[in-house]
């Protein structure tokens, strides 16, 4: 076909695009559609919102913690400077221990980023705020030798007293068995009553910052201990429990993340210490599968195959095919 025949081939069905509509017609209010479908959503949702919201629970404090499990903020606190707790040895993005990421088989995703938010568990969760409220000279005793003690001794002192803290009767601290711990002890009774007098939720959100809403490291401290994991769980808000999958009591909350927190429910996730790494693997996988269907032979042509197409357009198959094939439209 030569380039002229071509030209006029297009210009023949432009004309033909610009043809007036010469098919049914049928009066239609946008304005009206817009404001009934408004006034019906919103109706909807404040009666849905009244009879389904999750409660609104307050905000948990440290100092709230402290006063209502004491004996596990003081051994959550001792964990944090022998270096056993949760934050101490969790790995990027808070420490440099490449060992302790999740992995992949023989890949380790978590270390890709690097230590993107530093947490030296001993001296930000109990040294530090007690250096800015050191006002007593038995603390101020007590810190100094601290600092002045090798990394060693330090470690020595703070596990043993973790050690002897926990074969107490309920992990009693005035239950402790006598020991060399150094100044541990003091430092503990210290940072225990500037926890419950709240000191130590404002020093650890203080990060020389106007505006004081960084909730890191009150969140990583408290997740360390057992108390938090406790009341998540009586709300039924456990891992095990589809805790992302719920609000708090019995209604269903992120519908979205069904599919995500369903892997931790099942074996190998369930009992893998590197659920998280393979959960994502798993996630990413089925993503991009879901992203490149259009590209996957055999699944991309499932929707031609099982033409459920056929039934949602069935009004127009009916007007437009039927007469096409010589018999009456329906």
């Amino acid at each position: 076909m030569s380039v002229l025949a071509r030209a006029r081939g297009r210009a023949h069905e432009d004309d033909h695009d610009a043809e007036p509509w010469a098919g049914p017609k049928r009066h239609y209010d946008l304005v009206k559609e817009f404001t009934v479908a408004l006034i019906v959503v919103t109706f909807l949702t404040l009666i849905l919102a009244a009879l389904f919201s999750s409660p609104d629970d307050k905000q948990l404090t440290i100092g709230e913690w402290a006063k209502g499990a004491p004996n596990d903020f003081v051994i959550t606190a001792v964990a944090e400077l022998d270096g056993t707790s949760g934050s101490a040895s969790y790995g990027a993005p808070y420490t440099h221990d490449t060992s302790a990421a999740q992995k992949v088989g023989p890949i380790a995703p978590q270390n890709w980023p690097g230590v993107t938010l530093p947490i030296d568990s001993a001296q930000d969760f109990v040294v530090r705020p007690l250096q800015d409220a050191a006002s007593t000279p038995a603390l101020q005793a007590a810190l100094a030798t601290w600092t002045g003690a090798t990394a060693d001794q330090r470690q020595t002192w703070s596990s043993a007293y973790d050690d002897a803290l926990t074969n107490a009767p309920d992990n009693d601290p005035t239950k402790v068995a006598a020991g060399d711990y150094g100044p541990v002890p003091v430092m503990l009774t210290q940072l225990l009553s500037l926890a419950e007098s709240g000191g130590l939720d404002g020093a650890l959100l203080a990060q020389g910052r106007f505006y004081q809403t960084d909730y890191t490291k009150p969140l990583l401290f408290m997740a360390d201990g057992t108390y938090l994991e406790d009341l998540a769980r009586a709300q039924h808000l456990g891992g095990d429990q589809w805790g992302m999958m719920n609000e708090t009591g019995n209604y269903p909350g992120q519908a979205w993340l069904w599919l995500y927190t369903f892997w931790y429910q099942v074996k190998p996730f369930s009992t893998s210490g590197n659920a998280d790494a393979l959960v994502w693997s798993l996630m990413a996988l089925l993503t991009a599968i879901f992203v490149f269907v259009p590209f996957i032979p055999g699944l991309r042509s499932i929707p031609k195959l099982v033409p459920v197409y056929r039934l949602i357009w069935r009004n127009y198959y009916r007007e437009v095919e039927a007469p096409s094939s010589g018999q009456p439209a329906a």
